[in-house]
């Protein structure tokens, strides 16, 4: 309880200008003396891109989420190099997309300020400006980061999609996250898009007896159906009401047990997830961007490397 009020503390100091410090070692106003404009110039390019194409905002928050829970929030799901064998080249992280926003964000900065902004900071921040893009919340983001330089395909790990509800917890806890956490950041699936390929055993063959998984609503099985046939691949949408609009209506889906993967379905399994989602149902969301925006500063605190470690990368696909 502590650390939760020193952490709102903190928050609330940097609103006012007032640089703080985290115990963990990151700042609001980090960058203030060494590179003034570093948040002003992330928020103009990333709004650049995700303006022309409202789905990087989902394809960004996924990857900082896919950074921070392997080897923590710093910038390691960026390298290149080697090639095929870093964390990028991994199963899960072969669909991640939006490369091409971090870089240009980073050539900018580099351009401004050489040197001083970290690649693990530039993804946190990119994260954050996109969601709000699509009017989703705000939420502060401390900043001193620096950049990992190991990065391995073997050690990706992350909560899968197929997932029940005791291994989804697990993968939380083992990051200091807790199970409020785990539902309220499953609440950006109201923005994910998916492939078929993913829920083709959900739908076709759960038990090995061509049937459905009997979590689902069987209207809802016989709609995937007709957009994802046993041999398609094409790509779906996880929340079709909002996909291009921040907001709690994943809640409402997975609640008429309408959740796309098994790990959204499997919230309701979970006494503490299910009183979430019915309560964020009831309310239409009243308490939800607050949560996610409490839950993603928790998020970007994970594992992170801070005064000596790690490095300041120059390009964020390769180590110095």
């Amino acid at each position: 309880m502590a650390i939760k009020n020193l952490l709102v503390l903190v928050i609330l100091l940097g609103v006012l200008g007032v640089s703080v410090a985290h115990p963990k070692g990151l700042y609001l106003n980090y960058y203030k003396h060494r590179c003034p404009d570093a948040e002003s110039i992330v928020r103009r390019v990333t709004v650049q891109y995700v303006s022309h194409e409202p789905s990087l905002a989902a394809a960004l928050l996924r990857m900082h989420f896919h950074d921070c829970f392997v080897r923590g929030c710093d910038g390691s799901i960026l390298l290149k190099y080697p090639y095929n064998e870093t964390e990028r080249y991994a199963a899960p992280n072969l669909s991640v997309r939006g490369y091409e926003v971090v870089d240009a964000v980073k050539s900018a900065l580099e351009r401004k300020c050489p040197g001083v902004v970290s690649c693990a900071d530039v993804l946190s921040l990119v994260a954050r400006d996109a969601v709000i893009v699509i009017n989703g919340p705000w939420w502060p983001v401390p900043l001193g980061r620096r950049d990992g330089r190991i990065s391995r395909k073997s050690e990706v790990n992350l909560p899968s999609p197929l997932s029940g509800i005791a291994a989804l917890k697990k993968k939380f806890f083992d990051k200091g996250l807790n199970t409020r956490d785990l539902v309220v950041l499953s609440g950006a699936h109201t923005i994910g898009i998916s492939h078929c390929s993913v829920i083709h055993h959900g739908i076709y063959n759960f038990t090995g007896k061509s049937d459905s998984d009997s979590s689902m609503n069987p209207r809802y099985v016989r709609a995937l159906k007709r957009r994802c046939n046993p041999a398609d691949n094409r790509t779906i949408v996880m929340d079709p009401r909002s996909v291009k609009k921040f907001d709690s209506h994943y809640f409402n889906m997975v609640a008429q047990r309408k959740g796309l993967f098994k790990s959204d379905r499997t919230l309701l399994d979970d006494p503490e997830t299910k009183s979430y989602i019915y309560t964020q149902v009831a309310t239409a969301g009243s308490s939800f961007n607050k949560d996610f925006a409490h839950s993603m500063v928790k998020l970007g605190f994970v594992e992170i490397l801070t005064g000596n470690k790690g490095e300041i990368r120059k390009r964020c696909a390769f180590v110095n």
